[in-house]
This record gives C-alpha cells, sequence and structure tokens, in this order.
C-alpha cells in the first residue's frame, strides 16, 4: 500500500472530487488495485470515488458472473460492459498470430467511452513496475526508441487522464497479495492467443537477470526516474548546434584599472 501511496503522491494523481474507473480484468493487478484503492478510499486518504468497471469482450469461456458476483461482496460501484470485441479481433489478425495488440487498442477505446459516460476524470489501469520496465525493453530492443508507461498521461483527446497506481509496485507483490486474498483469477488467455514472443523473450531475460543479481529490477526502475536528457542523443532533447563555448576572456577583459585620487 506504501508504494501505491508513493505513486499516486509523486506523480500528482489525485484532484480531490475527481471520479476514477477503475478497470479490473480479473486478473492478480486489477483485483490488487481495486482492493488497495477501495482501502486507501475507505481510510480517507484517497479524496476521489471509484468506479470499477469490468469489459467483457466476448471470449469464450469467459465467467461472466465472477467480477459481478465479487463486486457486489465487496459494496464497490460497478458497470459490467459487453462487447464483443473477440469476434473483431479474430476476424482480423491471422490465425497463429497474438490477439494482443488490436485486443488491446480496441478495449482502450470502449474504456475512454465507458469513462466519459460515467463521467470519470480519469481511467485507472493496473499495469505494475515489471510491466512498465518490460514495454521499455521492449521500444529499445525492438522499436529503437527509448519509452516506457507513464504513470500518468494525457490521452490524445485531453479529456481523460490515464493512471497507474501500481507503478512502483512489483509483479511478485501483487501475486503474493492476490494468493493471499483468494482472489478469483480470471486467466488471460481464454481468447487461445499467447503473449507476444518479443513480450516473453524480455520477460525471461528481466528474469534471468534478477536470478543472478537480485535488485536488478529495482534498480533499473530507478534510472527511469533518474533520466539526463542532456546525456542522450536526441535533438529534440537537446539543441546541439547551438551549443559552443563562450568566448574565451580576452587580456583587456581581464585588466583592471586604477584610478588614483587627484
Amino acid at each position: 500500500m506504501q508504494d501505491v501511496r508513493e505513486a499516486i503522491e509523486r506523480y500528482g494523481m489525485v484532484t480531490p472530487g475527481h471520479r476514477w474507473l477503475v478497470c479490473l480484468s480479473g486478473g492478480k493487478d486489477s483485483y490488487t488495485l481495486l482492493a488497495i484503492l477501495h482501502e486507501l478510499r475507505w481510510r480517507g486518504l484517497l479524496p476521489v470515488d471509484l468506479l470499477a468497471c469490468n469489459l467483457d469482450q466476448g471470449q469464450p469461456g469467459f465467467p461472466a458472473t465472477v467480477l459481478p458476483e465479487f463486486l457486489a461482496r465487496m459494496g464497490v460501484p460497478h458497470r459490467i460492459e459487453y462487447q464483443d470485441t473477440y469476434s473483431v479481433v479474430t476476424a482480423k489478425i491471422p490465425q497463429g498470430r497474438t490477439y494482443c495488440s488490436l485486443c488491446s487498442r480496441l478495449r482502450r477505446g470502449h474504456l475512454y467511452r465507458i469513462a466519459r459516460e460515467e463521467g470519470c476524470q480519469a481511467v485507472v489501469l493496473g499495469h505494475h513496475r515489471d510491466d512498465i520496465l518490460e514495454t521499455f525493453f521492449l521500444n529499445l530492443f525492438f522499436g529503437a526508441r527509448l519509452a516506457a508507461m507513464p504513470p500518468k498521461l494525457l490521452n490524445d483527446e485531453g479529456d481523460l487522464l490515464v493512471l497507474r497506481p501500481l507503478a512502483h509496485v512489483a509483479e511478485a507483490d501483487c501475486d503474493r497479495f492476490a494468493r493471499a486474498m483468494g482472489y478469483p483469477i480470471i486467466p488471460c488467455d481464454l481468447c487461445g492467443s499467447q503473449e507476444g514472443l518479443q513480450r516473453a523473450q524480455v520477460k525471461a531475460l528481466l528474469d534471468e537477470w534478477e536470478r543472478r543479481t537480485p535488485g536488478r529490477r529495482a534498480l533499473m526502475f530507478r534510472a527511469l526516474q533518474t533520466v539526463r536528457p542532456s546525456h542522450l542523443l536526441d535533438p529534440a532533447l537537446q539543441d546541439f548546434l547551438a551549443l559552443a563555448p563562450r568566448p574565451a576572456a580576452t587580456d583587456q577583459d581581464n585588466s583592471t584599472e586604477i584610478h588614483l585620487p587627484r
């Protein structure tokens, strides 16, 4: 909980009176997110309204009653939305290719729409520290750019914030918490699509680094918070053409005149 409070405060996520659409997929991360935000609000430490939302995307075998029953027991205001994006994705993506990218874009569009309909100012996602690191290395190795997942982002239309309060939380902590709480975890591969090969490779690489040098993930994450733009090579961040040393001082500039009184 302390890591979440730290992220919320550090990145200025809270505007008192705002309404947050908290996205709940049924995975360990989103359960952890909702539980912590609900607890912080109950303690009076999070002055926003929470609306939990699950988008049922029509995946075969999705247990449609699990999340509504869980949210009702928890006593959290919620909205369950059904949109058959699964059929759209399977029609457009060739067999054997991963659905995740298109599925994510379609889901995001529906979540933005729901947030607007419900009068929310922010869409809150359950991405954690490891997701952010994996995305950074995916962009580095396969996208030829330095980019990760920001903890706070304004959407392209400028009317909604996208927040990631779990930005400082390790995936292993989410897993331990969800197991301890006994949450009814819904697997993310019901559609039959597997995680992209590139992300799986990056995850395996980070796991190996962490195994060899415990604490490596935390160190790399701190590096994302201590960027020196002037030490990179992007002309958009540094006007290299304008960089020039100051003119050397002349002897005349260095001389000191002494005026004696008459």
